[in-house]
């Protein structure tokens, strides 16, 4: 599966397993990254050209951009091998059809986002009881 920013001077091909549903996230720090929401979906094997940047963005993550026109590409655990990636699903044109697997964070989404249909959803504090987490990343 290939996909790509979008200007196209990224091209993301996922080589490995990838998980065909898509990850919400309502976090404050999804929110300033995003906009309003974060969405991915869980792939290895993920082999990447162009030029990437790379902001740390906390003490176990990073998130990647085309540093030619900012399209966001991943956010990464960097306790996960580097090929293990949470790709932006809508640089890939095969998961258009692709059903939500689950949102967090939801006691603190933004007003104007209301995700329909039945999935596992979880508040701040039932995501941050088994999930490493950013302190004081108040509203």
């Amino acid at each position: 599966m290939e996909g790509h920013c979008l200007c196209g001077a990224v091209t993301v091909t996922v080589k490995g397993e990838h998980d065909p549903r898509i990850g919400a996230c309502h976090c404050r720090m999804c929110q300033r990254w995003s906009g309003g929401l974060f969405l991915c979906f869980n792939a290895d094997g993920v082999e990447v050209d162009g030029p990437v940047a790379r902001f740390r963005s906390s003490s176990f993550s990073e998130r990647a951009f085309c540093a030619t026109c900012g399209s966001h590409l991943w956010f990464h655990d960097l306790d996960k091998p580097e090929g293990t990636l949470e790709l932006m699903p809508g640089l890939f044109d095969e998961t258009r059809d692709w059903p939500l697997r689950s949102e967090i964070y939801t006691d603190r989404k933004l007003a104007a986002v209301e995700l329909a249909g039945e999935h596992p959803r979880k508040t701040r504090a039932e995501y941050e009881q088994q999930n490493p987490f950013v302190e004081g990343d108040e509203p």
